[in-house]
């Protein structure tokens, strides 16, 4: 997880042309856990970026929406019978964040990556070997 932690703070540092401005929310990044029926009821832990692609339809459309893409990184994980009571299902995230890149960006990941080391949970799930590993680029609701 922590080679993952390192490409992903690479990662999101890198401007990507094509997307709405900062100002529109066009770059952020999340990171979220739980069990889903997607992960085959596994623990998981996903750390994602999104992205607002910019289309060549007409933005006075009052219905008009960029594409969104995110691409994510997602590990799964065998329950471990000391996660129990850290109450897994349901799961979390930590929100979008979508601090521009640079100095503001790496603060923001600094501070998800606290929320990660303090909470009892990610912490956990943090500190074990994943068991399924999954690179996917998808487009976004």
């Amino acid at each position: 997880m922590e080679a993952a932690w390192a490409a992903f703070e690479e990662f999101v540092q890198v401007p990507v042309e094509g997307i709405e401005e900062p100002e529109d929310d066009g770059d952020a990044f999340i990171v979220e856990w739980g069990v889903w029926d997607w992960t085959g009821n596994r623990p998981a832990l996903s750390l994602g970026r999104l992205l607002a692609v910019n289309e060549d339809s007409d933005r006075q459309d009052p219905y008009w929406q960029p594409q969104y893409w995110k691409v994510e990184f997602q590990a799964c994980f065998t329950e471990d019978p000391a996660w129990v009571d850290l109450h897994i299902s349901g799961g979390g995230n930590s929100g979008f964040d979508h601090a521009a890149i640079g100095k503001p960006r790496a603060d923001a990941l600094a501070a998800t990556r606290r929320y990660i080391d303090q909470d009892p949970l990610l912490s956990a799930m943090w500190q074990s070997a994943p068991t399924d590993i999954e690179v996917t680029l998808d487009r976004a609701g």
